[in-house]
């Protein structure tokens, strides 16, 4: 939504799936790490390692030390990038922020809340999860109620789409106005 409203968007996911892809540069050192097990089809099996991760801390410490370095270049070139051709928001989509104390290099946040529950329904649901695995992802990241908590906005995405738009445009108007 807000890349609809004239946003430049650099996304975390985006920079991961970059990190991880064949001829990438984490694309070894994963497949090193992790042994040719994590690999299918020429590629990270994304599927097979997040059950590994998501059910052991110690794989996912290993993971990313690997993957966030990564992460981090690859935004800040698309930022910089953004920046060069003359975007006046950019928009950094990063899951772990808090997780990772990220908060401090940001001039402002935004959570897109829901409460947990309805997280679990939407990780199963929609991105195909088993609730096994979609509980073991919830719990290795900081509770959504603290999050809420530490952002300058927060977007509730628990009701309808045009509800939540409506925030959306609402913190636009906010951001702009400055």
């Amino acid at each position: 939504m807000l890349r609809e409203l004239g946003a430049e968007l650099v996304d975390a996911d985006e920079a991961a799936h970059a990190a991880y892809a064949p001829g990438g540069p984490g694309f070894d050192a994963v497949a090193r790490e992790f042994g040719p097990e994590y690999v299918q089809n020429g590629g990270i099996d994304r599927k097979r390692l997040g059950e590994l991760v998501f059910n052991d801390a110690g794989a996912r410490r290993r993971l990313n030390a690997i993957v966030h370095p990564l992460v981090r270049e690859w935004m800040a070139a698309r930022t910089a990038e953004a920046a060069e051709r003359g975007a006046e928001i950019v928009v950094q989509d990063v899951p772990l922020l808090f997780e990772n104390g990220l908060e401090r290099l940001y001039s402002e946040t935004v959570v897109v809340y829901v409460p947990k529950e309805m997280q679990l329904r939407r990780l199963v649901d929609s991105r195909g999860l088993s609730e096994q695995l979609a509980r073991a992802v919830i719990a290795a990241q900081m509770p959504i109620e603290e999050k809420r908590l530490l952002a300058h906005h927060v977007i509730d995405n628990s009701g309808t789409p045009e509800k939540t738009r409506e925030q959306v445009e609402k913190l636009w108007e906010t951001i702009l106005s400055r």
